[in-house]
């Protein structure tokens, strides 16, 4: 199993997963990711300041203000806004982030600067991808963007 597949597979064995930049008014990536991990069983936390409810469900401005923590977050923003949410990590118990990426550049939330720290901080990152491409329940069509950003270098073997 490559490194990739085994922080993939870490990832998605937390139950309590923040999605952060879901919207209220777009459907978008993050709103995709919520609704199926959703529906994969997984409890599901929406993160935006702007938001109190989305896709029927509380939102919460921060992740500090998830009642009850959660273990991983999958940062679905524009980068600069991964920088803020970087910072929350540590005080809010993540030890594991996704930041997507997906196959078009603009659908890219991935930050150097916080991929560095969150290895500082001894967070267990994935830079790039979506979590929906891994996983047992991963549908055809992010198994086929997986492959194609594979075989492109765009996402870790």
């Amino acid at each position: 199993m490559t490194a990739l597949a085994e922080r993939a597979e870490m990832f998605l064995a937390q139950m309590r997963i923040a999605v952060a930049g879901v919207s209220r008014t777009r459907q978008d990536a993050a709103n995709l990711i919520y609704r199926r991990l959703k529906a994969r069983g997984y409890q599901v936390f929406a993160v935006n300041p702007h938001g109190t409810v989305v896709e029927g469900d509380p939102c919460y401005p921060n992740l500090a203000a998830i009642p009850g923590g959660m273990s991983a977050v999958v940062v679905v923003t524009n980068p600069r806004h991964t920088e803020e949410i970087v910072r929350q990590c540590p005080a809010a118990g993540v030890k594991h982030v996704w930041m997507h990426g997906s196959l078009v550049h603009a659908g890219r939330s991935v930050s150097d600067e916080a991929a560095v720290f969150y290895e500082a901080h001894g967070i267990s990152v994935i830079s790039g991808g979506c979590p929906l491409m891994f996983g047992k329940r991963s549908d055809f069509g992010h198994r086929c963007m997986r492959w194609i950003m594979r075989v492109s270098g765009r996402l870790a073997a």
